[in-house]
């Protein structure tokens, strides 16, 4: 059943809060649309959106991936079509189903360097999936890697998270100007996350970008995070849920 899902991509500089907000995106929606297939997708190999959204993770993209190339008779690569329908199956079976959400994880290759291999399986897994779902929420990696490689070429909704500093409002501008040009999105919006002082709002300039919320910073928010605790144990007045909410509102998702 294909339903015309709404893709939200998440990205920007690392260590802004993409991944909290993510979460935060992901527990509104299922609060709001308690009837909906939600996707939860952690496309950053760092594996932080599991931990924010209280999920154990036991397989990987990318295990899944590695098993299938090597499960190929003869060291013989068969067509990609034939390895994608085979995929289809393992992933539904590897996916982590909770109560309200899906959850699946691109995961950390274990030799360094260059993501092409995982980001190409991760373009291929969006294609194929997202029709079966009302929402996915797509955490990223950091930086540009995956919009300039066109992983997230079909989104509908791209958010990008920076934080007051000079070097976050550059990179969501540069993500920006590359996502013009590779990404086919609807919606496209910034939030200012961690911000500590409100006087410093006006002296943030991000040219050529809306923003739909700016989220102060939160001591009880990284507190439950050092605790291990989930999205789902914050109040709903938490800054990052009060500021996902305004986003999402602006986005008109909500």
């Amino acid at each position: 059943m294909n339903r015309n899902p709404k893709i939200l991509a998440v990205a920007g500089k690392g260590g802004v809060g993409k991944t909290s907000l993510s979460a935060a995106f992901v527990r509104l929606l299922t609060e709001t649309h308690p009837d909906a297939r939600i996707l939860a997708i952690d496309a950053d190999p760092a594996v932080g959106l599991s931990t924010a959204l209280g999920v154990e993770v036991r397989q990987t993209l990318d295990d899944i991936r590695k098993q299938i190339v090597s499960s190929v008779e003869d060291g013989e690569p068969r067509e990609a079509i034939e390895l994608l329908s085979e995929a289809r199956y393992r992933i539904f079976d590897t996916m982590v189903e909770q109560q309200k959400f899906s959850f699946l994880a691109i995961g950390r290759p274990e030799t360094a360097g260059c993501y092409c291999k995982v980001n190409a399986y991760l373009k291929e897994i969006i294609n194929l999936l997202a029709g079966d779902f009302d929402y996915v929420v797509i955490d990223g990696e950091a930086g540009i890697e995956q919009i300039n490689r066109r992983v997230m070429e079909k989104v509908t909704h791209l958010v990008l998270v920076t934080d007051p500093s000079r070097k976050g409002t550059q990179v969501i501008q540069t993500i920006k100007r590359v996502a013009d040009d590779l990404v086919m999105y609807d919606r496209c919006g910034a939030v200012v996350n961690r911000v500590t002082d409100p006087a410093m709002i006006p002296y943030i300039h991000i040219e050529g970008i809306d923003v739909l919320a700016y989220i102060g910073s939160d001591a009880k928010h990284a507190a439950n995070d050092i605790r291990g605790l989930s999205v789902f144990d914050l109040p709903d007045d938490a800054p990052v849920i009060a500021g996902a909410r305004e986003a999402l509102t602006k986005l008109q998702i909500l």
